[in-house]
């Protein structure tokens, strides 16, 4: 659960789509590509994981929809590692609890060609995943941008309440 309105939660994982770094705690940098100048429809963007830039996703916005706070995210390059394009997504939900609270759903389902080395990945989308959540809330109430600098403070004083 956040503390916030759902679309205020959206707009920072919906239509902040080319900033993502400002709310996850591993990415380092992120932007648009392929031309891309704003979220919605077809919409990229490439998320740096490392400072080289060769530990990377580069994603699509598919399937959006601003008016149920929902969009599907194709993952189409996972840097060197071997993804399937057409199994590797993510679906966000924004889901309005009532006027000040809200619920981030993010449902990832990944595969890789060929299929074993998925099994690699699974464990550390898991804790991605529960840290993004995490970043996302701090980023919406506060405003301040989450990185691996801050992530560790900003996850203590949460389970510390």
């Amino acid at each position: 659960m956040i503390n916030a309105p759902a679309d205020k939660v959206w707009a920072v994982v919906g239509e902040d789509y080319g900033a993502i770094a400002n709310s996850h705690p591993k990415i380092l940098r992120s932007d648009y590509v392929g031309g891309t100048l704003a979220p919605g429809e077809g919409a990229q963007r490439v998320c740096y994981f490392n400072e080289s830039g060769t530990s990377l996703l580069k994603e699509q916005q598919v399937n959006y929809d601003p008016e149920n706070y929902t969009f599907k995210n194709q993952v189409f390059q996972a840097g060197r590692f071997p993804v399937d394009a057409d199994h590797s997504y993510a679906i966000y939900k924004v889901e309005a609890i009532d006027n000040q609270t809200s619920r981030f759903v993010f449902n990832m389902n990944f595969r890789t060609k060929p299929a074993f080395m998925g099994g690699l990945m699974k464990g550390k989308f898991k804790g991605l995943i529960e840290d993004y959540a995490i970043a996302v809330a701090h980023h919406v109430a506060t405003g301040e941008a989450v990185n691996k600098d801050n992530f560790r403070e900003i996850k203590r004083s949460i389970a510390a309440n």
